[in-house]
């Protein structure tokens, strides 16, 4: 989940949000490791307990991800104090933008520190901003595709991440209740326009996978679309056996959480990368292998992240060839991944 979470501050960086992101977490002291600085291996063995030291490190929470082409890094920690009263208010202390899959000075393209913002201009640095807010990213500013296209650029890529969490399926959840259609090619993150992204699926001619999804989790049954004269959608699943179909409103929460899936990973407008929050929530285990099977044909069109703590989904997805999958275990607190050491830490530098 931290992981997630962390994609999501990510996103907030390019949609010029992330400071009130930070805010809703908690603030930044809330979002920081909470045990010591350092341990000594006698510590770690357990043979003494764990005791707080004098932090030697400046307070900083460092984001950062890199693609085929750009990465970005993101330090933000807290203003010098006696400045501002808000002095619990996070800042952005760097920002760089650069070329690969890890950062080097040489690889630097658009670099931000303080209120100082420059892009790379052949062998030289032109400043492009010198009053940069510290609560204000780089994106917001530079949004100029001539000027500055790889920020540009990457904002855009970053804008289309798309994450989805745990749905509602409570009796006044949104996806229970009829809604105003219009077109839907992404369902929204609560679900409300359900019945429209299911139609819009229908009407973009991907009928046979919607209905094959359907009958590989619910054997025997199908879902239809309806709209009222005030062009309100619901949802209508005919189940075998019944003399008439169920309305959205009478599903169990695990019908309607799978419907809800069936929504966001057949989406008619694929994004770059997709990050499904532990979407075994509320689901009768006997439904997470058609899930899994449902997510690796999703992946077929988007980089999908699945957290997941269910061993039977993890197992679904790790027998398809393209998954790459990452264990992790709590070490005295703190989450690493299972097995990996000092050689095999993927190629990663923060800027100093």
């Amino acid at each position: 989940s931290n992981f997630y979470k962390a994609l999501r501050l990510l996103a907030n960086c390019a949609q010029g949000n992330v400071i009130s992101a930070l805010a809703q977490e908690g603030g930044l002291q809330s979002t920081l490791w909470a045990g010591p600085e350092t341990t000594t291996a006698a510590q770690q063995r357990g043979e003494t307990p764990i005791q707080g030291t004098t932090r030697r490190e400046a307070l900083r929470l460092k984001l950062g991800f890199a693609g085929a082409t750009f990465g970005y890094t993101i330090s933000l920690g807290l203003p010098v104090p006696g400045q501002t009263l808000f002095n619990r208010d996070p800042v952005i202390k760097r920002e760089c933008i650069f070329a690969g899959e890890y950062f080097r000075a040489a690889k630097a393209l658009v670099d931000r520190e303080g209120p100082v913002v420059k892009v790379r201009s052949g062998r030289s640095w032109t400043v492009v901003e010198q009053h940069l807010a510290p609560q204000e990213s780089l994106f917001n500013r530079l949004t100029d595709p001539e000027l500055t296209p790889e920020a540009t650029q990457l904002r855009d890529e970053i804008c289309r991440w798309r994450f989805y969490d745990h749905f509602r399926t409570d009796t006044e959840a949104p996806a229970r209740q009829a809604h105003l259609g219009t077109r839907t090619p992404v369902l929204g993150a609560t679900g409300q326009d359900l019945a429209a992204a299911l139609q819009t699926i229908i009407e973009m001619g991907e009928r046979a996978d919607l209905d094959a999804a359907v009958d590989d989790a619910f054997p025997g049954c199908r879902v239809e679309v309806t709209v009222d004269a005030a062009n309100r959608f619901g949802v209508l699943f005919q189940q075998e056996g019944l003399l008439r179909p169920l309305t959205a409103a009478e599903l169990s929460d695990g019908t309607l959480r799978y419907l809800l899936w069936i929504a966001a990973l057949l989406t008619p407008r694929p994004p770059p990368m997709m990050v499904l929050n532990e979407p075994e929530t509320s689901l009768h285990p006997d439904l997470l292998p058609a899930l899994g099977r449902l997510i690796i044909g999703a992946s077929r069109h988007s980089q999908l992240w699945v957290i997941s703590h269910a061993g039977r989904l993890v197992n679904v997805l790790e027998r398809d060839d393209s998954c790459e999958s990452i264990h992790l275990e709590k070490v005295l607190g703190a989450t690493q991944v299972l097995g990996q050491g000092l050689l095999d830490r993927p190629n990663w530098h923060w800027p100093d």
